[in-house]
């Protein structure tokens, strides 16, 4: 088997913690290309339109391996390697901190507030945990070992560096990672708690909603019931498995929702972010004997929710 080779150190510096693009030119047997140019406009020109590739390009924002921009004439040259930055939209500013539970010289355990998502995807970009602690902290390799969902907040593992990520992305992968939740929803006192639920859940790209389905379980919840007033539970999730959204769907399954959910067991209208209404889910504690230093260890989110009072 032929190893691939490993790409070029990207010329182009972080910008607002996020990196740049790169684009390895394809194979173009049919001389559809002449011009580098002409790819790019193949490319992202029904994205961002011509004019604004065009543009790009006579600034300078293409650049090669030797960091020297491309020009609009430039002959196409197929495996070769073009670095670029995208336009970052304007993002609405999340107005939380991302709190710091533990640093060391291998990772970082953040605590990610509500509606700040985790790494970059979508409409969310500079405004994400990942690109935040990348400026904050000064560690622009930092990486995820995992990902939590944006409305949840809490404990979220990140790997300093890069040859390290494999190791602890590894111990979410195999399961070896005790994570607890804590959620607020309804009290139901016919509900008989604890109780492990277990289902099968699809997510369908583009759909807002994951579903569940007959067949074989993917997923599996233990719920406990830590305490109860006014008609609401303070409630422990430990998930066995981590599919997307899967503790939404198994509070929902119960018949007791977790509190301010925009997506279960309805979906809601999109709409403006009610900062005063985030949903009530906390990764409370992440526990896991450390890949490279074989030490137990145990973290503690330093939030708390609101919702019970």
């Amino acid at each position: 088997m032929r190893r691939r080779t490993k790409p070029p150190q990207a010329p182009l510096p972080q910008r607002a913690g996020i990196d740049p693009v790169r684009l390895r030119l394809p194979a173009d047997p049919e001389g559809a290309w002449p011009t580098v140019r002409d790819h790019l406009l193949g490319r992202y020109a029904g994205a961002i339109g011509a004019d604004r590739v065009d543009a790009m390009l006579a600034a300078g924002r293409f650049v090669g391996a030797d960091g020297a921009p491309i020009g609009s004439r430039e002959a196409y040259a197929p495996g070769r390697y073009v670095w670029f930055h995208r336009d970052f939209p304007p993002e609405e500013r999340v107005p939380f901190e991302v709190g710091i539970v533990h640093r060391d010289e291998r990772i970082v355990v953040a605590d990610k507030p509500h509606f700040l998502a985790t790494t970059p995807r979508g409409r969310h970009v500079t405004e994400t945990a990942l690109a935040r602690l990348r400026r904050d902290l000064g560690l622009p390799e930092l990486q995820p070992a995992h990902r939590l969902d944006r409305l949840t907040a809490g404990l979220a593992l990140f790997v300093v560096r890069p040859g390290d990520r494999g190791a602890y992305q590894a111990l979410f992968r195999d399961r070896r990672v005790r994570k607890e939740y804590e959620a607020v929803a309804a009290y139901d006192p016919g509900l008989a708690l604890p109780v492990t639920v277990r289902s099968r859940i699809v997510k369908e790209r583009g759909v807002l909603a994951a579903q569940e389905e007959p067949g074989e379980p993917n997923s599996e919840s233990r719920v406990e019931l830590l305490e109860h007033r006014d008609g609401l539970g303070r409630y422990r999730l430990v998930p066995a498995t981590g599919q997307t959204h899967q503790l939404r769907v198994h509070m929902a399954r119960l018949g007791v929702p977790i509190l301010h959910d925009p997506l279960y067991p309805v979906v809601r209208e999109d709409g403006p972010e009610d900062y005063t209404r985030p949903l009530q889910l906390l990764a409370r504690r992440l526990e896991f004997t450390d890949p490279v230093t074989g030490v137990p260890m145990r973290f503690v989110s330093g939030l708390a929710l609101s919702g019970l009072g």
